[in-house]
């Protein structure tokens, strides 16, 4: 365990390919100790069953994580059919069998048609979501069911990679808050025979792909100047926002907390903002009357490298 004099700062973010069977803090802090990194967090857990994509975090970009937590996501997953459990998944215990009726791609593809586009799912009891301030999963842990109101998600992608007699191979895009969890088991209900999540594999989430993600096992291979350069700047977690760079004075008063008028700004919405020389200031708002207002700022860094060494 690193000292805590020994620890570095350092500003950016590592694409984690998480194994499967590890909770996501474990993940997170292996990957902390492994940069020796001052602060670090990650941008929404993945379950211990699933693998995949878990974007890390660190120094001053745990202040934009929240725009990866409200980014739409994609995942692998493939579904038992034939056997619900408590939980959704294959850790759960089974309170259902059913015989699957014989498949053909035309009536997959028929049931899959149905959860394409904007859904309703109503969230599952084994969810960190709260109840009159409790957690639904330890209200599921103790025998305790309550109602809860269904959420409307999108899924923005559907394909079917493959299907045997008992279980499907799924791609899902989907918008933030959707329950693969749910969607298994409610695919399962519309083919007749229920299901769950026998494996879930995250790919994406927002521009980020897994593609360009490092397991912990290679990441412990590497030497310094390798670890090093695994650390993204800031401004990929919000690279799907336009850019605009400030001039000298705008930033200082950007810096100051107060909106600008810049020339040939968007017309509306999220905006990246760059000071002199490219520096990446954080993101802003264009208001009602045209001005760029910041939002969330982060530390002026010229270079993540020159920080680390």
């Amino acid at each position: 365990m690193s000292r805590r004099n020994d620890l570095r700062s350092i500003n950016g973010i590592v694409l984690l390919d998480k194994a499967s069977g590890m909770t996501s803090n474990a993940a997170l802090q292996k990957v902390k100790r492994i940069l020796k990194a001052q602060k670090a967090g990650h941008t929404g857990s993945l379950d211990p069953l699933a693998s995949g994509l878990l974007p890390i975090c660190l120094g001053e970009a745990t202040k934009l994580s929240g725009f990866l937590l409200n980014t739409d996501k994609r995942y692998r997953v493939k579904v038992r059919l034939g056997i619900a459990t408590l939980t959704g998944d294959s850790e759960g215990e089974i309170v259902e069998t059913k015989a699957v009726k014989p498949l053909s791609e035309d009536v997959v593809e028929q049931v899959l048609a149905g959860f394409r586009g904007e859904i309703l799912q109503v969230p599952p009891m084994y969810s960190a979501l709260k109840h009159q301030g409790r957690r639904l999963y330890d209200l599921a842990r103790q025998g305790i069911e309550v109602e809860r109101e269904p959420r409307r998600v999108v899924i923005h992608e559907l394909k079917l990679l493959g299907f045997d007699s008992s279980s499907l191979q799924l791609d899902v895009a989907c918008s933030k808050g959707t329950y693969i969890r749910t969607l298994a088991e409610d695919v399962g209900k519309a083919l007749g025979c229920g299901g769950h999540v026998e494996m879930l594999r995250r790919t994406g989430v927002g521009d980020l792909s897994i593609a360009d993600s490092h397991t912990l096992e290679s990441m412990e291979t590497l030497d310094e100047s390798e670890l090093l350069g695994l650390v993204l700047p800031m401004d990929r977690i919000v690279s799907a926002l336009p850019a605009v760079q400030l001039s000298d004075e705008l930033g200082f008063y950007v810096r100051k907390g107060q909106a600008v008028l810049v020339p040939k700004a968007p017309k509306h919405g999220w905006v990246r903002l760059y000071a002199k020389q490219s520096v990446f200031m954080g993101v802003g708002e264009i208001l009602d009357d045209g001005r760029v207002t910041p939002r969330r700022l982060v530390k002026a860094v010229q270079s993540d490298v020159q920080e680390l060494s």
